[in-house]
């Protein structure tokens, strides 16, 4: 038993990793000409993943998705800082409750995007060498928090109608 819900978490994490990556990189993807960053819905699958499965596969499914999208979409140079930012943001989450939206969760929401304001803006301080033109993507970065923060609730009450976390026990049982 133990090795199909091993085998189970594996797989889930892929498929997240590869909706993360897809959302991220190629759906509601609007390039910001400041830094050749872009906006993105992908993070609401990051929060979801960090709220369904254990620690460790949510980072693995968050920080691979959301980096691979940037080395596939000539963002290359943002890989690892994205991989170290988004996986710092499913940290913010919780998965051992019974439901995916929760008042930790929505707290970690919060929490999440304050991480990738910070973290974009540092990384694009040291790239760009200054402080002050990355200011401009701040807005960009809220906005991008704030709405993948809006599909989350949204996707996690709807999955929390249905009782999609307790039907998905069995592969993502934690360990």
């Amino acid at each position: 038993m133990k090795k199909t819900a091993s085998t189970g978490l594996i797989v889930f994490t892929a498929l997240f990793a590869a909706l993360i990556f897809v959302v991220t990189a190629y759906l509601f993807h609007i390039p910001t000409p400041v830094t050749g960053g872009y906006i993105h819905l992908g993070d609401a699958f990051l929060y979801l993943a960090a709220s369904i499965l254990p620690l460790p596969y949510a980072v693995a499914a968050g920080g691979i998705g959301e980096a691979l999208s940037d080395g596939l979409t000539g963002s290359a140079v943002y890989v690892l800082p994205t991989l170290l930012i988004k996986s710092a943001m499913v940290l913010c989450f919780a998965s051992a409750a019974k439901s995916i939206v929760t008042k930790r969760n929505l707290i970690a929401c919060a929490a999440a995007g304050g991480i990738c304001v910070a973290g974009y803006y540092l990384t694009e301080a040291v790239l760009l060498g200054n402080f002050a033109a990355p200011v401009a993507e701040i807005p960009g970065n809220l906005i991008q928090a704030a709405a993948s923060a809006v599909i989350y609730i949204l996707v996690g009450r709807a999955f929390d109608r249905m009782k999609l976390k307790s039907r998905l026990a069995v592969m993502v049982k934690q360990h």
